[in-house]
């Protein structure tokens, strides 16, 4: 039956895929914190006011993409809820509703699932994970570089250096971002009737979003569209200037990509993403960029920022086979009387440490056989002689041998197993 499966868009996590995603979360998690960054979380649903704010009306997202709803039933509160698309609104508006401004910096980091209704694809889900890092009120562009060297050193732990590359660009400060999206409007309104019926409708709101386009007509001319070096001010190049010194210092290799853009106005200097050639079409694994202007667009303080998302599944799909799982140690009663005993030598070895499954019924050879499916490393055999002498017998799974063990020498002995 169709109701008994995912719904469209959505995958269940088995164990081994489990493994695989927590590897890639545990090995930011660990870098992160060593950046100093620390973990929050924030709801999974906000109000709809705050990604429309973020992310603009005219966005995909917002207008194509959002999972949006109104409680409605007893629930008493009116307002229009939304699945959240992405984090970094959510962190933003936690910032102003937590009165953090006097803690800046604030460094954050989080990790969950987000919503979004597309077509799913490889590596792209309706529900999906990501992994973030948010720096909040430091304006100077060794933030930039601290949050992009963080982001390599998490690629690099999960041995993934060589499957990407660091795209770089620069947005430029306002007054620069201002005169680029004039030459754009220029440029765009002379080939207006070339335009995709998308692009004509963003070229009087957000002309950058323009250069985003998947339309070959609209790619067609991107390719000749004015490129925003030209149109950056000393204080623009003096910024990025920085951000490529301190990128160079630390050894980060880096592409400069002078179509990599933010269409929303919030964004400012660095833009950047880690690409990958080995996932098709969804090449993105990592993007970020500096927005010092969101915080004061969603009614906070004017506070800079700067930050990126990972996707966990896209990174996951990269580091390969999960790592194997801790092979168990399983405890077989032998016959009712040792029944009690295999329960409290089982706790004991979880106590102590090892992964402990209990036999619990069938005969001897079909536990065994359990245990050779649960791919255990020995197994602990408890039977009326092994209770008399307040012993078990030691079978090792890989060889084949087994030895008679003091219980109170369990734990040494099995930690001796390779």
């Amino acid at each position: 039956m169709s109701s008994l499966q995912p719904v469209r868009g959505t995958h269940d996590l088995l164990p081994d895929a489990m493994r695989r995603h927590r590897a890639v979360v545990d090995s930011a998690r660990d870098v992160a914190a060593r950046y100093g960054f620390q973990e929050m979380a924030t709801p999974i649903f906000e109000f709809t006011e705050v990604f429309k704010r973020t992310l603009g009306d005219t966005s995909d997202i917002v207008t194509k993409e959002m999972y949006t709803f109104a409680p409605g039933g007893r629930d008493q509160e009116s307002e229009s809820i939304t699945l959240r698309p992405e984090n970094t609104a959510g962190v933003a508006r936690a910032f102003i509703s937590g009165g953090l401004a006097q803690q800046v910096p604030v460094k954050a980091f989080y990790a969950g699932p987000m919503f979004r209704r597309e077509r799913p694809q490889k590596g792209r889900q309706r529900q999906f994970h990501q992994f973030g890092v948010e720096l909040i009120g430091i304006p100077q562009p060794q933030a930039d570089v601290e949050v992009i060297a963080c982001g390599a050193q998490i690629l690099e732990a999960l041995g993934l250096q060589d499957a990407v590359v660091l795209e770089l660009n620069t947005l430029g400060d306002p007054e620069s971002r201002t005169a680029y999206r004039e030459a754009l409007v220029a440029y765009f309104s002379d080939h207006r009737d070339s335009l995709s019926e998308d692009s004509r409708e963003r070229l009087a709101r957000n002309p950058l979003r323009i250069l985003d386009s998947k339309d070959e007509g609209d790619r067609r001319l991107v390719a000749d569209a004015p490129l925003f070096e030209h149109y950056l001010n000393k204080d623009s190049r003096d910024f990025f200037a920085a951000v490529r010194a301190g990128l160079d210092s630390l050894g980060i290799a880096y592409r400069l990509n002078p179509r990599l853009v933010r269409g929303l106005d919030y964004y400012c200097h660095t833009a950047f993403e880690f690409t990958t050639d080995r996932l098709g079409a969804q090449s993105a694994v990592m993007a970020g960029g500096r927005y010092d202007g969101l915080i004061k667009t969603m009614g906070g303080p004017p506070t800079p920022g700067v930050g990126w998302a990972a996707g966990v599944e896209r990174l996951a799909m990269l580091t390969g086979e999960p790592a194997a799982a801790p092979r168990p140690i399983v405890v077989v009663p032998v016959g009712e009387a040792a029944a009690e005993t295999a329960l409290k030598v089982t706790q004991s070895l979880r106590h102590a440490g090892f992964v402990a499954e209990l036999g619990y019924s069938g005969n001897l050879k079909k536990r065994l056989q359990r245990a050779d499916k649960m791919n255990a490393r020995a197994a602990l055999l408890l039977g009326e002689e092994e209770l008399v002498a307040e012993s078990a017998t030691l079978r090792d799974l890989d060889s084949g041998e087994q030895e008679l063990v003091k219980l109170t020498s369990l734990t040494e002995r099995l930690s001796r197993l390779a």
